[in-house]
This record gives structure tokens, C-alpha cells and sequence, in this order.
């Protein structure tokens, strides 16, 4: 699937039906850290159901602030590297506040200071709410990084887990209850 591209699932629903937008985020070009981009490019849009999105965000944090701004989505699922001290390929589902604080941004005076490539999710849920949106439920499917350094290649341990969280977030869409994931997974 090319970087940016939304994939939308046959059947989306009608007005008024829930809709999930299932997102992999990182940089490539940093091992590990391209680990959400990975699995967003295995996700099987064609298996996924009616009112799920999937797309590769990459870097572009801003961009994904600014999707989720028209509040088409009730739910965000990122997957991300994500460092929780586990061993690495290790899979954890985090679930961030999306009321919390705004994460990696910075502020002078009354204008945000942002990296519009290297935007966290709790970044981009803070930007998300200084541009006056919102989005219900945000969970995190992270993978404990091996390697996170100039290559373009994901390490074995991080490799070996991607098919595992492309199973979980299947899982996800599929099931509401797995949104009752505690704030720690």
C-alpha cells in the first residue's frame, strides 16, 4: 500500500455507523520504527469490516491530526514502536487518553512549535484537540523495538511479531470488547 493511502473496507455503513480508522505510523528510514508502517502494509483492507479504515501514515503526524480533525471516526487504532521495556518484538496495547496532554508539543506564547515528522501519538491527539477535535476511543498497538537507527530494515525480533499484530488488530476491529483494554494493556 503506498504511504497515505486509505483504504476503505466494502459495506462502510451508513450515516450514523461507526467508524474505525486503523493507522501504522514510524520512519523507515529508523529500523524498528517502521514497525506500524509494516503492518499497516499487511493488513488485508478486503478482509476487514464494514466502517474500518486502514492507511500508512508514516511521519506525517500532521496529517493524520488533520484527517481525524472532520470527526468522521469514533476510533483510532495506531500501530506503533513503542518502548515499554519488554523484550524486543514484544506486543503491548496501550490505550493513551485522547483527553490527555498534548505529548511531544511545545508551545511559544499562544502558537504550537511541531515537528510535522516526528509527531508521537500523544502529539498528534494533542494537536488534534488544539485544532478543536476529538476522536472517542485511541488504542495503541505497539512492538517493543530491537534496533532504532539509520536502516530500512525491521530486526527479526520486530519482524517475527508483525504477522501477531496484524492478527490482534484483526482482532480489535472485530470485537468492541477489546477496546476495554485497561490504560496499561
Amino acid at each position: 500500500m503506498p504511504a497515505g493511502c486509505l483504504v476503505t473496507a466494502r459495506g462502510a455503513g451508513g450515516p450514523g455507523a461507526s467508524r474505525t480508522l486503523v493507522v501504522g505510523v514510524g520512519n523507515v528510514f529508523l529500523g524498528d520504527d517502521g514497525f506500524g508502517v509494516e503492518v499497516a502494509r499487511r493488513i488485508d483492507p478486503g478482509s476487514l469490516p464494514a466502517g474500518v479504515e486502514v492507511a500508512d501514515y508514516g511521519i506525517r503526524g500532521v496529517h493524520l491530526a488533520y484527517t481525524l480533525l472532520d470527526g468522521q471516526y469514533d476510533r483510532l487504532v495506531l500501530a506503533d514502536a513503542v518502548r515499554a521495556g519488554g523484550p524486543p518484538g514484544t506486543l503491548t496495547v496501550l490505550r493513551p487518553d485522547p483527553a490527555g496532554p498534548a505529548g511531544d508539543t511545545a508551545s511559544t506564547g499562544d502558537t504550537p512549535v511541531l515537528d510535522a515528522h516526528g509527531l508521537s501519538p500523544d502529539a498528534v491527539l494533542g494537536l488534534l484537540r488544539t485544532l478543536g477535535g476529538e476522536v472517542a476511543e485511541v488504542l495503541v498497538v505497539g512492538c517493543e523495538p530491537a534496533v532504532v537507527a539509520e536502516r530500512m530494515e525491521l530486526s527479526p525480533q520486530v519482524r517475527a511479531a508483525v504477522d501477531a499484530a496484524v492478527a490482534l488488530i484483526d482482532e480489535i476491529v472485530r470485537d468492541p470488547r477489546l477496546a476495554a483494554v485497561g490504560p496499561d494493556g
